[in-house]
């Protein structure tokens, strides 16, 4: 493994895992740890070294995630937004964008997220932006940003009459324009899980988006399309809490010295193995095919919930403490199993638990 990776394991252990329960509700120590994360030049993984970032390879990239999700799924959220911004600009045709915005995401010194997963719903656009005068207008309601006090701005997805989609940079806070265009954004939700990440709703009336601040225009469907081809990526999360529930399910083993914990520990823990080498040769294959992807993310959502589950009730009454690792990797899990869904992912998800042997019919046992 690269010396830096292990560099970042490292922190990742000793600095982070141990206050993991904290970060889940603790905003400010969040932050912190996330300012922490542009200190070491971690804010821009895949991004070139020229522009701040660590040049991840997409393995690379997948590998750390697993690390990030294993040790704190609020940390691991909230990165990832600012992960995506920095892809939307790294493949911005902007470059006066890219120069302006991308050193400073890198470092820390600027934080951004996103908001545009409301683009995969069907029906009417929830957010919709039109042309005049080499401007964009836009109005609509973003369902869902998370980040709201960590970071600045955010991409904005917006729909063109046309149904090409628009991201375009936005304050990421209440703000009022000259022309009497204004952004209000809500109180932070009370999310079951990693609720320390401020996750709010923004009405947008109006906006006056600037052309110069407008990261790509493209085509209709293109975040569909998007989703297809990384339809894999969120499954590194689940594959992360996987090994965070079994962490927890091993040192409860450990601690009441039951063999059939052990042996449970085992058995899903070998799954667990196999899991991610098949998601880490599906990275590099380019003969995996959308289906095979599709399959294996189900399994490992399967996986992650089994593994919460057996976290929790090995931990016994003491599960029910909000504060408790395995109520935390367990609400992690619901995360997870839903981050970045599309309808074939709810689809394989539904099925791998029809599947499973206590749903079979006796004659299908």
């Amino acid at each position: 493994m690269d010396s830096r990776l292990k560099q970042i394991e490292l922190w990742l252990k000793q600095e982070v895992a141990p206050i993991a329960n904290v970060l889940d509700s603790d905003p400010s120590k969040l932050k912190a740890i996330l300012q922490q994360m542009g200190d070491r030049s971690l804010l821009a993984l895949k991004a070139p070294v020229a522009w701040g970032g660590m040049g991840l390879s997409e393995t690379e990239y997948q590998r750390l995630q697993i690390t990030f999700a294993r040790t704190s799924g609020a940390l691991t959220f909230l990165q990832a937004q600012h992960q995506s911004a920095v892809g939307k600009l790294l493949h911005s045709e902007n470059s006066a964008l890219r120069s302006q915005f991308l050193p400073d995401l890198a470092q820390g010194r600027s934080l951004m997220g996103v908001g545009f997963s409301h683009l995969r719903r069907r029906g009417t656009p929830m957010v919709q932006v039109t042309e005049k005068e080499g401007k964009y207008l836009i109005t609509g309601e973003v369902p869902w940003i998370t980040g709201c006090g960590f970071f600045e701005r955010f991409i904005v997805g917006a729909t063109l009459a046309d149904g090409r989609e628009l991201y375009g940079i936005l304050p990421l806070k209440d703000t009022v324009q000259e022309s009497g265009g204004a952004i209000a954004c809500s109180q932070p939700m009370a999310l079951l899980a990693v609720g320390a990440t401020n996750t709010v709703s923004a009405k947008i009336e109006h906006w006056q988006l600037e052309k110069e601040l407008v990261v790509s225009i493209n085509p209709p469907g293109t975040i569909y399309r998007s989703s297809q081809k990384n339809i894999l990526n969120h499954g590194f999360f689940a594959l992360g809490n996987v090994y965070a529930a079994l962490d927890v399910l091993d040192r409860i083993a450990q601690a009441k010295q039951l063999d059939f914990l052990t042996d449970s520990w085992q058995t899903l823990h070998q799954e667990a193995k196999e899991k991610e080498q098949q998601a880490i040769a599906f990275v590099s294959e380019s003969s995996a095919t959308y289906t095979q992807k599709l399959q294996l993310r189900g399994e490992i959502i399967n996986l992650a919930q089994r593994c919460s589950m057996a976290a929790v009730i090995a931990s016994s009454g003491a599960a029910n403490y909000r504060h408790s690792d395995a109520a935390r990797v367990y609400r992690e899990a619901l995360l997870f199993s839903v981050s970045g869904q599309t309808t074939d992912v709810m689809q394989a998800s539904i099925q791998n638990l029809l599947s499973y042997p206590c749903f079979l019919s006796e004659k299908e046992k």
